[in-house]
């Protein structure tokens, strides 16, 4: 088309003018082509899931200024059988059990918590000595 891809990205006149056989080749079959084409129709579309970015709580730093009481935003880094371990951003994670999941039902934690989850947890204790942090759902 003697024009740069700048150009022809987003011009939908332009990319349907393109015949994808005349480009194929052994390293690149039609499939691949048709794909191209339609990626570059709709510039920009990310594919990918949305991120979201957690904010921890900026007033709470080390595992000293968690309190028992508190609500923090967390993010599950670890599930196992018995719960899921939460980041709070102290540089100790949290355990929520999984006897604080179900309201009292037993519950497998795979089917309440995924991995990377963003939640609200509530800090039922602190144990400072071993550095250990109980937490249940907010």
């Amino acid at each position: 088309l003697n024009v740069n891809v700048e150009s022809l990205i987003g011009d939908k006149t332009m990319i349907d003018s393109i015949k994808p056989e005349l480009y194929v080749t052994t390293k690149f079959g039609l499939p691949t082509l048709h794909d191209i084409i339609a990626e570059l129709k709709r510039p920009g579309r990310d594919p990918r899931k949305r991120f979201e970015v957690l904010e921890f709580d900026q007033n709470i730093r080390t595992i000293e200024d968690v309190i028992v009481g508190m609500t923090l935003p967390g993010i599950v880094t670890n599930i196992t059988a018995f719960g899921a371990f939460v980041d709070l951003g102290v540089h100790t994670s949290g355990l929520l059990h999984v006897s604080q999941l179900g309201n009292g039902k037993r519950v497998e934690v795979t089917q309440v918590l995924s991995l990377n989850q963003s939640l609200t947890v509530k800090v039922l204790e602190v144990d400072y000595e071993r550095k250990r942090i109980s937490l249940g759902l907010a």
